[in-house]
Order: C-alpha cells, then sequence, then structure tokens
C-alpha cells in the first residue's frame, strides 16, 4: 500500500490523495486499507516514516564507507543522498520528509527539519566526534533548512534537479557549517 500511496503522490499530489484511489492502485478492498491507516495523513505519515528509514540507512552506508575522512564529507553524503531521493524514491519530490502534510509529521513536538537535523548531528558526532552537540544541532537546522529550500528551487527549475542551483546549495551549506563548525570565532552575545 505504501508502494502505491508513494506512486500516487507523484502523480495526483497530496490533495488528490484518496484512500479510494489508494485501494485501487494498490488493488485492495478500502476496508483493508482502513484496517491499517485511519485516513490518508496516517497513510502518507507511514510513508514519510519509511522514507526518512531509508535516508538515514542510506546515510550509515555512506558513513561506514572509508571515503569520507572529514565532517564535510558526512554532510555531502547527507546532501548528496536528499538528491538523489528527489531523483529516484517515488513520493519524496512531492513529500519530502512530510512538510507537506504537517511540520510535525515525524515528530509532534519538533519540526520534520529539525528531526533530520538531530539525527545528522547524531551520526556526525558518532562518525567524527564533533562536539558541543547543542549547537551542532543548531547550525545543522538552519543548514538543513537552507538545502531543503534551495533543492525545492532546483527540482522546480527542472525535474531532474538545475544542477547549477544544486552545486551552489552545497557551497553555501558547506561555507556556512565550516565557519560555524571549524572557523568557529567567538562572536559577542547580544544583550
Amino acid at each position: 500500500m505504501l508502494d502505491a500511496c508513494a506512486e500516487l503522490v507523484d502523480e495526483v499530489g497530496y490533495e488528490g490523495l484518496t484512500t479510494t484511489l489508494l485501494a485501487e492502485r494498490a488493488e485492495v478492498a478500502i476496508g483493508s486499507v482502513y484496517q491499517f491507516f485511519p485516513d490518508k495523513r496516517a497513510i502518507v505519515q507511514a510513508l514519510t516514516l519509511r522514507t526518512m528509514e531509508s535516508y538515514l540507512q542510506r546515510l550509515d552506508q555512506r558513513f561506514a564507507s572509508d571515503d569520507l575522512t572529514h565532517w564535510w564529507d558526512g554532510v555531502d553524503a547527507g546532501i548528496d543522498e536528499y538528491i538523489t531521493m528527489h531523483r529516484t524514491v517515488p513520493g519524496f519530490r512531492t513529500l519530502h520528509f512530510g512538510d507537506v502534510v504537517d511540520l510535525h509529521l515525524l515528530d509532534e513536538r519538533r519540526d520534520n527539519n529539525g528531526v533530520i537535523a538531530d539525527q545528522l548531528a547524531r551520526v556526525l558526532t558518532e562518525r567524527f566526534g564533533l562536539t558541543n552537540v547543542p549547537e551542532l544541532r543548531f547550525h545543522l537546522e538552519i543548514a538543513v533548512e537552507a538545502a531543503d529550500a534551495l533543492i525545492k528551487l532546483a527540482f522546480r527549475r527542472r525535474p531532474e534537479g538545475d544542477e547549477r542551483v544544486l552545486v551552489e546549495a552545497k557551497a553555501l551549506i558547506r561555507e556556512y557549517l565550516h565557519r560555524q563548525v571549524d572557523g568557529r570565532v567567538e562572536m559577542p552575545q547580544p544583550r
């Protein structure tokens, strides 16, 4: 049912998705849909959670390789996987990590990009030993928001993603995080 949901979301968007369409596409009785999901939001939430798990598994595989020698390589891998999912994972280009449906689809206390930033902070601290996790999470949340907006722009411009925008997005995120993580200069705190 989740695969059928992903296909339909690509075809008709979230607003056009109905449980009836889903049942037809999945070739199941409508009662079977409601046996597992009370409404289309719950179906999309399950799809989004599956996508999030897939994203994190893909990152774990990339992080397990010896190709990543610096924390930036990890950030680059995170951006590359996000772009690859836009290109290859049914439903992802429309739903992303659920923000189309609900900014708190993944966690009722944190917005979806905050959850992604938390997960990136976890893998970066585990793999590269980065410290000051609260500050890292804060800066990653800003980076995720900026990257998300720019990657969406790239895919609005071209179905395969405007490579020029994607290159600029990576450069912007890299420079911002480099300044925050490697080049931290003590700035006076606002009073």
